[in-house]
């Protein structure tokens, strides 16, 4: 019997057109159908709508329709009944309703509430952001440093090594609580095939796995950082380590830069106990660090019984010349705490960071994981460990460095094209440019404007040290805009910018 037009209606609610670019069909059709569900507008006893008639009205595959009535048959949303068709199980619906019987709990009185601002420990004032929209993806020209490009995401070589570490013998090996254990076999990649190129021999108990590159830096902070030492950073730099830093109550000094990277000013590392540096892609300039002050900064470690802090921010983004060494590959004295990540490289989401340590370092850096999280998603770890020893991540490395020496090249053309006022140092690496113009920019206002015409940047001022920040630099990243896109979004940036340098060449 064909559906009327009044449950046409009905059913269109339940089961919208589907997004033929979201997940696949039988999932969106699940999800519809259980949401009815819980929400109360399937009720028990109703007969569903044949597979043909519900593939007919979505247009979509009637072996689509089959599998998902049966899989919800399975599990006990659905009963079957011979001759009749699919009807919504009344024993589901009881037990659903029996779960959620209690009663919600009375709201206190406002006189009983807890003052939770009192309570709360205050962050520091100090702490500066970076926000992007979270729909990013959307605007023409997401000039974004650190994003995922989907469209170099080698996804069937990653999906295929999940789908391994998903296999039952593998589940037996993840799914239990490793309390405060790494996996073995991504450990040992990293030992093997990773840390090699930067240079680094490390021991397994020298290495301990984190979410990111951002829990190492918390870890690190939180172990070797006492409140009221004194830590050095560069200046511009990353403004989560300082957020990190100044958490724990530390002071900070900002270490200046030029074209050879941050500078070792004897009068700041004098005071220092700690010196945190991003020397392979300086963070936001994308400077790689000279040889000469990487010796430098080891002496100072060496002479005033100092820690470094290396952050090897984009390290594997190496695509004019030869990548440098990592200062911990220098470091004879077991002075400097490396902190790397795969997330920066495969995907942000993926949040898988490492830290590189002397063994008893990391025996109680794992302690204080163990209070936060225990350890972090060991499937993934596995999976990451399989993409390695497949040969998937070298290949991807080869395929990103192509790219983005690609765009950069684009881009540079571009900027020295459109935006001849720019000043900046080309990259050798990395998948930013950091360009500076003249004080009477502000970039703030630049990057407002753009937003509303849809080109993303991100102004400089959150990487400066000083509150006030400096308000005439902007960094252009590339990774996530397509190469072919890169050329009419700075044209159409420099017109936004046009008025602001005209109005500087009227004021000289």
């Amino acid at each position: 019997m064909r559906i009327s037009d009044a449950h046409q209606v009905m059913w269109h609610q339940i089961f919208p057109e589907p997004d033929r670019r979201g997940t696949t069909l039988q999932s969106q059709l699940r999800v519809c159908f259980v949401d009815a569900v819980l929400d109360g507008r399937l009720m028990a006893g109703m007969r569903l709508p044949s597979s043909r008639e519900l593939a007919d009205m979505l247009s979509i595959s009637r072996n689509t329709v089959v599998l998902v009535y049966e899989k919800l048959t399975e599990d006990g949303y659905l009963e079957n009944r011979p001759r009749n068709g699919y009807y919504v199980s009344d024993q589901y619906l009881r037990h659903v309703r029996d779960a959620s019987a209690a009663k919600p709990v009375m709201q206190e009185r406002d006189s009983h509430r807890v003052n939770w601002n009192a309570r709360m420990s205050a962050l520091p004032d100090a702490m500066k952001w970076l926000d992007k929209p979270s729909d990013w993806q959307r605007y023409r020209y997401p000039f974004l440093y650190g994003q995922f490009d989907p469209s170099l995401f080698p996804i069937a070589d990653w999906r295929e090594c999940s789908r391994q570490a998903l296999d039952v013998s593998a589940i037996r090996g993840w799914a239990p609580d490793a309390i405060d254990n790494d996996n073995a076999s991504l450990v040992d990649q990293l030992i093997r095939r990773v840390l090699p190129r930067r240079g680094i021999a490390a021991k397994r108990e020298e290495v301990l796995l984190t979410v990111g590159a951002q829990q190492a830096l918390y870890l690190v902070g939180e172990l070797l950082v006492p409140p009221g030492s004194t830590v050095a950073v560069e200046d511009p730099g990353y403004m989560d380590a300082r957020n990190i830093f100044l958490r724990r109550g530390a002071k900070l000094q900002g270490l200046g830069l030029d074209h050879d990277g941050v500078l070792p000013d004897p009068a700041v590392l004098a005071s220092s106990q700690t010196v945190y540096c991003t020397p392979s892609h300086q963070c936001p300039t994308g400077i790689t660090l000279n040889t000469e002050r990487r010796l430098a900064l080891l002496a100072w470690a060496r002479e005033h019984d100092g820690i470094l802090i290396e952050d090897d921010y984009d390290a594997e983004m190496q695509y004019v010349g030869k990548p440098s060494p990592a200062l911990k590959a220098i470091d004879h004295d077991q002075r400097v705490i490396y902190i790397g990540s795969l997330s920066k490289t495969l995907s942000p989401g993926l949040r898988i960071g490492y830290i590189v340590a002397p063994a008893e370092v990391i025996t109680q850096l794992r302690v204080l994981r163990r209070l936060m999280i225990r350890h972090p998603a060991t499937n993934n770890q596995l999976a990451a460990a399989l993409f390695i020893s497949h040969g998937h991540y070298d290949r991807f490395l080869h395929v990103m460095r192509e790219e983005l020496a690609k765009r950069a090249s684009i881009l540079i053309e571009a900027v020295r094209r459109y935006l001849p006022e720019m000043q900046f140092v080309a990259p050798d690496g990395g998948s930013a440019l950091w360009g500076t113009f003249t004080e009477d920019v502000d970039t703030r206002l630049l990057r407002k404007v753009a937003s509303e015409q849809g080109i993303l940047i991100e102004s400089g001022e959150a990487f400066f040290l000083s509150p006030q920040g400096q308000f005439n630099c902007v960094r252009l990243g590339f990774s996530s805009i397509p190469a072919e896109r890169i050329e009419s979004g700075i044209r159409e940036l420099a017109i936004l910018a046009a008025p602001m340098l005209r109005r500087r060449a009227l004021t000289a």
